[in-house]
């Protein structure tokens, strides 16, 4: 009898938490808040500006437009790469928009919105460092952010690279700037964004080839349908009515600190080739 009480007791616990993860679209909608977990530390994706103190950047936009899209308030919560699964799995925040690579791994505990952004993992290095091609990466010592997919390509495709862990870009950039590393890894993007921003950036190089193309989506915590299904759709209406590409512009276009053209377009299955 205690058995059965036990297992009926684990079962409606089991159906309660199935049914709150479920009402996280009404949940937001009700508290007229969606809290989004975005970097601030890492332009021009997601920074602390100077002026402001708040944090800004491209997915800070594309986070305001959804919740513009669900007629809320925007809470931003900062976060570094390996506290965004976290941030996302306690119910801490609502979304991950913090250039987040969607991957396999990661799809075992969140969902993805369709993707918005595309880019390619690069290196950057200083002048006169060997490093023309991926295989020169075997000999080398590389920074990496911890727990990001940057980290598993350099760890799978190159056993010979010595791998270093780090927090963040930027403590990586340190490591690279004090000779503890000979080179660090993210996403193009966020590389150029990050060279933009340090005042001996002629001292360094981002080399002309990348080791992997990725797509980069928005986290869903999992089994949030409707959640998903909204996110989606305002993606879509984004690229429709041209307003994803003003965001992009407004960061990447060619009047900005880091221009770069854009290559990959909300619905598309894969970035134009460059």
């Amino acid at each position: 009898m205690k058995k059965q009480l036990a297992w009926l007791g684990a079962a409606v616990l089991a159906l309660a938490c199935t049914q709150a993860l479920a009402d996280r679209l009404e949940d937001i909608q009700k508290k007229g808040v969606l809290k989004v977990a975005s970097f601030d530390s890492n332009p021009p994706f997601g920074f602390v500006d100077a002026k402001s103190k708040k944090i800004e950047g491209l997915d800070v936009d594309f986070a305001q437009a959804l919740a513009d899209k669900l007629k809320v308030k925007l809470e931003v919560i900062p976060t570094n790469p390996a506290n965004r699964v976290p941030l996302l799995v306690s119910g801490k925040v609502d979304l991950v928009v913090a250039n987040f690579t969607i991957s396999e791994e990661r799809a075992k505990q969140v969902d993805f919105s369709i993707p918005y952004f595309a880019s390619g993992q690069q290196f950057i290095i200083k002048q006169g460092t060997a490093l023309e091609k991926p295989e020169d990466l075997n000999k080398l010592r590389v920074g990496v952010d911890k727990g990001t997919v940057n980290e598993g390509v350099i760890r799978s495709q190159f056993p010979g690279a010595t791998v270093v862990a780090y927090d963040d870009t930027p403590f990586a950039f340190a490591a690279l700037r004090n000779g503890n590393v000979q080179a660090i890894t993210q996403d193009g993007p966020k590389l150029i964004g990050l060279l933009a921003n340090v005042p001996d950036r002629d001292k360094y190089v981002i080399p002309p080839f990348t080791v992997s193309e990725d797509l980069i989506g928005i986290g869903i915590p999992k089994g949030e349908a409707a959640l998903k299904k909204v996110v989606d759709e305002a993606l879509l209406e984004l690229e429709k009515s041209g307003k994803a590409e003003q965001i992009y512009n407004a960061w990447f276009g060619p009047d900005t600190k880091t221009p770069l053209k854009r290559l990959y377009k909300i619905g598309q299955e894969k970035p134009q080739a460059k």
